[in-house]
């Protein structure tokens, strides 16, 4: 039986809040500080490089739109697609939304196989 995202959900606890609503491969707000010439400093923040992507998944047979950092789409390209991205990522970088999509392909991976083998079978 696979492991529901509830029960990964502490797997997926990351302080950015933001990086749980898509793929940010482990991304999160940097900070630091403003130095001008004075050397008077001032607290910011650096975000993520999020770009809202429609992403294809072979075995889901369609498109998600789904928010993902370019760090994230770099390592998809290198697993060959989205379905060996979510399938071969570290769980804990995921965050709950990749989780989520991990979910639906490993079920849609299993009936894939069970109906091959009643093919099989008959």
């Amino acid at each position: 039986m696979l492991p529901t995202t509830r029960s990964l959900a502490p797997h997926a606890a990351q302080i950015f809040k933001r990086a749980q609503c898509g793929l940010f491969a482990g991304k999160t707000k940097q900070y630091g500080n403003n130095v001008p010439h004075s050397k008077k400093k001032t607290r910011r923040t650096w975000l993520p490089n999020v770009q809202s992507k429609r992403l294809y998944s072979e075995t889901l047979e369609s498109m998600i739109k789904t928010k993902v950092t370019t760090r994230a789409l770099k390592t998809i390209d290198k697993h060959g697609g989205l379905d060996g991205y979510l399938l071969n990522a570290r769980i804990d970088s995921l965050g709950l939304e990749g989780l989520r999509l991990r979910e639906k392909v490993l079920n849609a991976k299993e009936k894939e196989i069970s109906t091959e083998k009643a093919g099989l079978s008959v």
